[in-house]
């Protein structure tokens, strides 16, 4: 029953999430959509960043259990941001409310593994410092940061395919650059 409760409260979360800024979304509305008492909400979670921060961490494992264990980043940043566009209003009402910082934190942490990762494989075969590799990793999920907001910021006006395709390039070439240009580790 509790896992039920649990669902109903980020379903009812994310129904007037697509209406209303994340910032003007009370616990009161939630509670109200969902017919429970605050008891319950607080039950579940500690306050209303806590239910944002378990929503997007539902976003995120849904992506990675529908994605194949070898699809390509590519693929992964093609399905999130034609989510995304799907999803608009959603993406809008929460980075242009107050938890912006909370979202782009969110989007920068749960890229470092895969970037980090990419940027391994450029460099197999090479002794590259562990802390080069790290600078990188980093510089690059900034970059990646950089493209999303601005495809939010430009209503997702694009063909994603292309732009993604096009960052694609760009990243593996400039990645093995910046690899290359590294002296090997002594």
């Amino acid at each position: 029953m509790a896992n039920f409760t649990q669902k109903a409260i980020i379903q009812a979360f994310r129904e007037i999430l697509e209406d209303t800024s994340f910032d003007k979304i009370t616990v009161t509305s939630i509670i109200a959509k969902c017919g429970i008492s605050s008891n319950t909400f607080y039950y579940h979670f500690r306050d209303i960043y806590d239910l944002l921060d378990t929503w997007m961490q539902e976003e995120k494992d849904q992506f990675i259990n529908n994605s194949s264990q070898g699809e390509a980043w590519q693929d992964i940043l093609k399905a999130i941001l034609n989510y995304v566009k799907e999803n608009q209003s959603i993406a809008e009402n929460v980075l242009n409310s107050l938890s912006r910082d909370r979202l782009e934190r969110y989007i920068f942490e749960s890229t470092d593994e895969g970037i980090y990762k990419i940027v391994c494989q450029e460099a197999a075969g090479r002794r590259v410092p562990e802390e080069r590799l790290r600078d990188i990793a980093d510089f690059y999920r900034y970059a990646l940061l950089g493209f999303f907001l601005k495809c939010i910021w430009n209503r997702m006006s694009f063909d994603i395919d292309e732009s993604v395709d096009r960052l694609s390039v760009l990243f593996k070439g400039l990645i093995r650059q910046a690899i290359e240009d590294c002296p090997d580790e002594q």
